[in-house]
């Protein structure tokens, strides 16, 4: 067999890899843009899969594929139609997707590569020549039908970004939030010294800082949840230009619903198709959340990383698992790994942002945005990136990390943020002298307290009890 065949489409001749699945125009894509290297993700191609199902149920079902249309199927072609986009949804074909992500703006040349190979493989299983020029199930008149890629492949991103929420990254924060939470629990009786602007502050107990933390992962949750809805909305039924041409009426809503059911979330026709075809502001919306996500990570990771230096020489008041040698020099030094890997997904995922936003706001013209393909992969990039390394940090950080309470109390009692509860006894004024004065001697403020017999000693050690300061006072 020959290295290459030909295939045809409307500008001509093209030489395709001989076993290739897609066709001429896809082959042509590859060759124009040799730019990154980089496939679209397979979230993305799965659920361009999964659209074509959809569309090709609706289309059944209304009649137009098996109708008095041009090369009408019949019922065994629609089934072989719907295998072919069932088995690419289901990433049979993955290795059958090469266009690089820098394409054309409204990702045509991907829309094609799926209608091809899903085509050819429609025309395999029906026991027929995948290669004749001749196809029982046509990529355009089949495969794409009262579909563009205009409606169709930004559907696609919004499933697969919806998807992608729903099953990687709402469990990975769940798993962080309970995470942080047993830590909470486990450690709230352990008092320690707060910090504000990295001075000195009243004490508080480890478990109250570390739920903190916790109540941020669980806000992340509904931020994810957010990010998900936002991109609800599905563009498909608007073909070209939103105007539906060349569709069935209830094309948009009946595909909506065939995506609904098969993924468990919630998506509808778009309200306003020329909106949903000519703007991408519900993925801008969506990856808003995510960079505020993003956010909250580099915080608490960070947190953490503070909490735990040392071991000796800083706070060392959490101690981390220790994960792989820190240091090519000096010997026995470990880092915390896993924190500095979460900051730098989460720096990456706020620089995608950025992109996205430079995106949504330049790109859509008229009716059409022709940046697609790139906010695609980026917002499928982040949601991958904020997963799996939020999976990773509990794994291999927080449910194994540890309190050190020796390291917490011994700050508490030479705090001179202990003087803030003899406010009530003495006043601001001597309060704030009295600390002034502990600073310059270098004793404690129980010390000075007692030398200058500012209280008497039952109602000083019911003040400058470290535990009661942790909790509001009636």
């Amino acid at each position: 067999m020959s290295e290459f065949r030909t295939e045809h489409d409307s500008m001509g001749d093209v030489q395709v890899p001989a076993k290739a699945y897609y066709g001429a125009q896809t082959q042509r894509a590859v060759d124009n843009f040799p730019i990154s290297g980089w496939a679209l993700p397979t979230d993305l191609i799965h659920a361009m899969g999964l659209v074509k199902y959809a569309a090709a149920i609706a289309n059944r079902d209304v009649g137009k594929l098996t109708g008095t249309g041009k090369k009408p199927l019949n019922d065994k072609q629609v089934e072989a139609l719907l295998a072919a986009c069932r088995e690419v949804s289901e990433g049979k074909f993955d290795s059958e997707f090469p266009v690089d992500v820098f394409q054309t703006g409204s990702g045509t040349s991907s829309n094609m590569n799926v209608n091809e190979v899903i085509s050819n493989r429609a025309v395999e299983i029906l026991g027929d020549d995948r290669f004749s020029p001749e196809k029982s199930v046509h990529p355009n008149d089949h495969v794409n039908m009262g579909q563009s890629t205009n409606d169709t492949f930004p559907t696609s991103i919004h499933v697969a970004v919806a998807v992608s929420i729903q099953e990687n990254l709402f469990p990975a924060l769940e798993k962080f939030a309970g995470s942080l939470a047993k830590k909470a629990a486990e450690w709230d009786k352990i008092i320690k010294i707060g910090r504000t602007h990295l001075a000195d502050a009243t004490p508080l107990r480890l478990g109250q800082e570390i739920g903190g933390l916790a109540r941020q992962i669980e806000l992340s949750i509904g931020r994810a949840e957010r990010a998900r809805d936002a991109v609800l909305e599905l563009p498909v039924g608007g073909t070209a230009v939103g105007s539906g041409i060349n569709t069935h009426p209830e094309f948009g809503s009946r595909v909506a619903k065939v995506l609904a059911d098969e993924t468990g979330i919630g998506f509808i026709e778009a309200v306003n198709h020329f909106e949903a075809n000519a703007q991408r502001d519900g993925l801008v919306e969506c990856h808003g959340q995510l960079r505020a996500i993003a956010s909250t990570l580099f915080n608490v990771s960070n947190n953490l990383r503070w909490l735990s230096s040392g071991p000796r020489c800083g706070f060392g008041e959490v101690v981390l698992p220790d994960r792989q040698p820190g240091s090519s020099i000096m010997p026995g030094k470990v880092n915390p790994v896993m924190c500095e890997s979460m900051m730098q997904v989460a720096a990456r995922v706020m620089g995608n942002d950025q992109a996205i936003a430079i995106s949504g706001a330049t790109g859509g013209q008229f009716q059409l945005n022709i940046m697609m393909p790139m906010m695609g992969q980026t917002t499928l990039e982040s949601i991958t990136l904020l997963a799996n390394v939020t999976d990773a940090f509990v794994e291999f950080c927080s449910d194994d990390m540890q309190a050190h309470p020796d390291h917490c109390e011994a700050a508490v009692e030479k705090s001179l943020s202990m003087v803030t509860s003899l406010n009530p006894y003495i006043g601001y004024e001597k309060a704030s002298a009295l600390a002034k004065e502990a600073f310059k001697t270098g004793k404690t403020i129980r010390e000075l307290c007692t030398e200058q017999n500012v209280l008497p000693e039952e109602e000083l050690n019911k003040a400058l009890d470290p535990m009661s300061m942790t909790e509001p006072q009636a």
